[in-house]
């Protein structure tokens, strides 16, 4: 079994900046990839970002590529979702995921593990 916990979040001006945390126990954490999930109000859980077990393969969202960074530290069981240039419609519950699988995947449904979430409030 694996538990996550994230942390990090808050409330931010829209272009600010906050770094969310995913700490990890568990399951041996370099062996399975991690994504980061946010849902709005009313909307579907989307994909954010999402990295490998190595951490040598990322993927990005079309709408954070170039402004959110995703990464991790095997070594502290940590993985991390820096976002820059923050909009009001980013706004949501974000939520860090872990896969049964070395390889990244944008789809919701292929993660087996789930943090609780973390707030965050882009205000304009």
């Amino acid at each position: 079994q694996v538990r996550l916990v994230e942390s990090g979040g808050g409330l931010v001006q829209a272009g600010g900046s906050l770094r969310l945390s995913c700490a990890a126990s568990g399951r041996t954490f370099s062996n399975y990839a991690v994504g980061w999930f946010r849902q709005a109000p009313a909307k579907e859980r989307e994909i954010v970002a999402a990295i490998s077990s190595t951490g040598r393969t990322t993927y990005y969202a079309n709408s954070v590529k170039g402004r959110f960074t995703i990464s991790r530290d095997n070594a502290k069981n940590m993985v991390y979702l820096q976002m820059n240039s923050l909009k009001p419609e980013e706004t949501a519950v974000y939520y860090c995921a872990g896969r049964n699988n070395l390889y990244v995947s944008s789809l919701l449904n292929e993660y087996d593990y789930w943090g609780q979430g973390t707030q965050v409030t882009v205000s304009s």
